[in-house]
């Protein structure tokens, strides 16, 4: 690697080892600026760009600049940072290997090398985020969830088989060990990276918006959209605009009884008011120092939820700790010591040590117990204050609007017409499919169910009784889901075994789970799991049916599966606003279950007491769980581990030896995944009748220049949106409904329902993909007042159509397309299908009020242009209905990051109005991935000019 700018030296690591690094202090002594009182993240992405330093894609300028930031500087200069790695996870990964096979193709068809395709860093995929809980509350619950993972996800596996053999680069964590962030910390994060003699900080961008949990191991790192995860893994920078860094000044110590995750949510609902979105933020102070290593992961995961870019605890000796704990290799500890005490970035900073745009303090003695929702993670409620707020909610007419006359009012269910008992209930079924990949039995899936041993025919089991027709008696508030789920806690020891510890007392006192309650335990690893046997807390949890139903992001994505028929329909013939209790990070409207209206984020073991009061309308506080085997009251804090009681059995999820037997030889430890036949090749061989992976259309036709961008004239709404449009309600989640455009036309291609899977399982197939874009069953297009779902006007005739049918039919009349929208369009999670789907449906430009920054970035990716509306305008001052014709004007031509842009409305009436826009493309290298048509046709066309 070039040392350009002269500040390479050596490092003595013991034993008569040395190793090259590119010393900070090198940059300082040539010039560059004063290092000491950078913040330590701008540090270490300082140190890329200088061992980047190449002349191209970073100069010597670029360092300049960086070395030179100041806590108030305005904000107009990009970052050319060049990554160690890219992790991805199988929902967002399979996309991006089809993308890159595409490429291979169109290379392929340019008569040249496709293997000029190929990764130019590390890439580790995580199949993690396919496991649905269909099978719960029963020993062999993960057993038959596994089993139908792979039944219905043997296209993609294959596909993604390929991949491994196709690029040399590309490697797989296979299915049932674990999440990919919490995989991420005990494995395949290292501290530091080596290449070529060379050492450096480990540094990666990841396709899922959580990738920020690394940074509690001081790790640089954020979540992307596949589409600048594509970039970075074939050698292009991750471009981003220089940011503010926003110092938190932890100090004081937690209560007794408050736990990590009320940590978390005090911290998600501080920063959001702070307004830190697309800033680094960085932890300093003594508390933060004192914070264990899982905790500040737990805290780190939330920087989407907060909105930061990341969310950063510094290299120290909890680090440290930390690595020796999850069986890293002892040279490799030293390592990471010896090279953070050479570049002066080795510790917490104390209060004062850095420079920071903006500093905001937290007494950690102020933490309360608390939860977060019912729509939004930022939506922090005291835990004693939920009874009062939910009932508010449940009558205000800005939340439910249910009349206070049904508070308390119970609704009975009825017998479903040929349904099998599932889902909600202690044998969740789904319909009849057929297995042809772990079992060969041609017994349909509900038949080889029910030949299974089940909590009513095994003894000792789950505990929960077979539910009868007249046991289903729902009212708003009770609990229908309760999951302990996602790495945002499972990665933390003494929150897991918190929820151990309260399921034994619970256990020994009599409390049971109502069973109406689908209950479930998704651990990040499978470490997890071997502590709370060896502490013997899983028993209990089991006992309260919180069996592991499986090792991957389930609840917390969408895979809740589905509730048992007769409690749905209680819940939409009632209207019921019923709730799930999870421990994950996300919970916004229609993500966890489409009949569950009101999501909860909390500790495991609130989600245990919570699963065990039954309701969300009841204040744990004051009011009892239960009653216990003797008939008297239970409350919380009779059942509440102390921390002495946490602090015993922690010893367990510290054994090094554990986490090495776990990750010992990834590759061979699933059977089912060795099983899978590899289709080989340098090109992959596409199948046109597949419904899981098709080529999609990006280079079909493909040229060897771009077009000139023009104005965009006569384009239509597709849709007006309002605030806080997540990409959850943007990219197809979750199951395909069969009257949805997406199923009928997989109902087209022969697929039956049951085999439906969900939009995440079909990422790979554009079709299906591009049909579910805008149809989350919650979304509210303004341009059709009073209906929820994915329905349009289509103009000039008035006609309400299909959101897939109106793009359709606005592409046969040669008519282009713009969505407008409020403030904070596309939070949420770092889903390109979001940006895809819009494009595909014929969109060219969103004009919204403000953008998160990983959807923003993905639409310019995709060659859609990002317009921002003045301060204090919006569609709604506009009184914009979607009945006008607008042009865009000024972006044709040449481009620069920023630029001002006009929209002109032309109304029904004839009257014409301009509107001034800010064009958000950010970046010059934006400018030249939007003129190119987005980013893989930018990196297609570099690699082929190379011949």
């Amino acid at each position: 690697m070039e040392d350009r700018l002269g500040t390479q030296r050596e490092l003595e690591l013991g034993g008569g080892k040395r190793a090259r690094y590119h010393a900070l202090a090198a940059l300082e002594q040539q010039g560059f600026g004063a290092m000491g009182r950078l913040p330590v993240s701008i540090r270490i992405v300082l140190e890329s760009l200088a061992r980047n330093c190449d002349g191209h894609r970073v100069r010597e300028e670029d360092v300049r600049a960086l070395a030179g930031w100041q806590p108030d500087a305005p904000r107009t200069r990009e970052v050319p940072f060049v990554v160690g790695r890219v992790l991805l996870q199988d929902f967002t990964g399979v996309p991006l290997l089809v993308d890159l096979a595409a490429m291979r193709s169109a290379m392929a068809r340019l008569g040249q090398d496709p293997r000029r395709v190929e990764p130019r860093v590390p890439v580790d995929l995580v199949i993690d985020h396919s496991v649905q809980v269909d099978a719960f509350g029963s020993p062999d619950a993960l057993e038959r969830n596994v089993e139908m993972e792979f039944h219905r996800n043997r296209q993609r596996y294959e596909f993604l088989k390929w991949g491994t053999q196709a690029f040399e680069t590309f490697r797989i964590v296979p299915p049932g060990l674990g999440i990919c962030h919490q995989v991420n910390l005990e494995y395949l994060a290292r501290g530091v990276l080596e290449q070529g003699g060379v050492l450096y900080p480990d540094t990666l961008v990841g396709t899922d918006s959580h990738t920020t949990m690394i940074n509690g191991l001081g790790i640089v790192g954020w979540g992307v959209g596949g589409i600048e995860a594509e970039a970075a893994m074939l050698g292009q920078p991750s471009a981003f605009l220089t940011p503010d860094v926003v110092g938190v000044h932890l100090h004081g110590a937690l209560r007794a009884g408050v736990t990590g995750t009320d940590l978390v949510l005090t911290v998600t609902e501080l920063l959001r008011r702070t307004k830190v979105v697309g800033k680094f933020v960085e932890f300093h102070g003594e508390g933060a120092a004192a914070l264990p290593a899982p905790m500040r992961a737990t805290i780190a995961n939330m920087a989407p939820e907060y909105g930061a870019t990341l969310g950063l605890f510094p290299v120290d000796e909890q680090t440290l700790r930390y690595f020796e704990a999850t069986g890293r290799p002892a040279e490799q500890v030293r390592l990471i010591r010896a090279y953070y005490e050479a570049q002066g970035l080795f510790g917490t900073p104390r209060q004062g040590a850095c420079d920071y745009s903006q500093v905001v303090d937290l007494d950690l003695a102020s933490v309360e117990p608390s939860v977060a929702g019912p729509k939004r993670p930022q939506d922090r409620v005291p835990l004693a204050a939920l009874k009062e707020r939910f009932t508010s909610l449940l009558t205000a007419q800005g939340g439910f609007a249910r009349p206070a006359s049904e508070l308390g009012q119970r609704y009975r269910g009825e017998e479903a017409n040929g349904t099998q008992p599932g889902g909600g209930l202690q044998e969740p079924h789904t319909a009849p499919t057929r297995l042809s990949v772990m079992n060969t039995n041609p017994l349909t899936e509900l038949e080889m169910m029910n030949n299974r041993p089940t909590p009513d025919r095994v003894a000792g089991a789950s505990g929960q009784a077979r539910l009868a027709t007249a046991d289903i008696a729902l009212g708003h508030g009770d609990v229908v889901i309760a999951a302990i789920t996602s790495c945002t806690n499972t990665s933390n020891p003494s929150v897991m075994l918190a929820a151990g510890l309260l399921a034994k007392k619970a256990v020994e006192r009599g409390l049971r789970v109502k069973p109406t309650v689908k209950t479930s335990l998704a651990p990040g690893s499978r470490v997890v799991t071997s502590y709370l046997e060896k502490t013997g807390l899983l028993a209990p949890l089991a006992k309260l049916g919180f069996d592991v139903v499986g090792y991957g992001c389930t609840t917390c994505i969408g895979n809740s599966g589905p509730l048992d028929p007769r409690i749905e329909q209680v819940l939409a013939k009632h209207d019921l606003v019923c709730a799930a209790v999870l421990s994950g990070n996300r919970n916004f409207e229609a993500r966890i279950h489409q009949a569950v209206k009101a999501n909860f984020l909390m500790s495991p073991p609130l989600v245990v007491a919570f699963a065990l009061a039954g309701d969300v309308a009841r204040d744990l506080t004051r009011e009892p769980l239960g009653q216990g085997k003797d008939g008297k009251d239970v409350y919380l804090r009779d059942v509440w581990p102390s921390e002495e009681e946490v602090q015993a059995v922690l010893f367990a999820a510290s054994d090094p030896a554990e986490y090495r037997r776990n990750y010992h030889d990834v590759q061979s430890q699933s059977a089912a995944w060795n099983a899978l036949p590899a289709p080989s090749g340098e090109t992959y061989a596409w199948d046109a009748q597949s419904t899981y992976v098709r080529e999609p259309p990006y280079f079909l036709p493909f040229s060897k220049e771009p077009a000139a961008p023009g104005a965009l004239r006569g384009a239509r709404a597709l849709a007006i949106f309002g605030e806080s449009v997540t990409t959850d309600h943007i990219s197809p989640a979750g199951s395909i409904k069969p009257s949805s455009p997406a199923g009928r036309y997989l109902q087209e291609q022969g697929v039956p329902v049951q085999d439906f899977n969900s939009y995440g399982a079909r990422r790979g197939n554009h079709e299906v993909m591009v049909r579910g874009t805008f149809a989350n069953v919650r979304i509210k297009n303004l341009m059709v007042p009073g209906v929820e779902g994915g329905v349009t006007v289509h103009q000039p005739d008035g006609r309400q159509l299909s959101i897939h049918e109106a793009a359709l039919l606005y592409e046969r009349e040669g008519v282009p397309l713009v969505v407008l929208a409020g403030q904070e369009y596309g939070t949420g999670s770092s889903r390109d299908w979001a940006a895809k789907g819009t494009r595909l449906l014929g969109v060219r430009a969103v004009v919204a009020r403000s953008f998160e920054r990983i959807h923003r970035s993905n639409l310019v990716g995709m060659g859609v242009l990002p317009c921002q509306f003045a301060e204090g305008v919006s569609a709604e001052s506009l009184g914009l209905d979607g009945t006008e014709v607008y042009d865009l004007l000024g972006v044709e031509g040449a481009l620069a990051p920023r630029q001002q842009v006009t929209l002109v409305v032309h109304r029904r009436d004839g009257r014409e109005e301009r509107v001034p826009l800010t064009l958000r493309i950010d970046t010059p290298v934006e400018v030249e991935y939007f003129r190119h048509g987005g980013i893989l046709p930018y990196v297609l066309r570099q690699l082929a000019a190379r011949a």
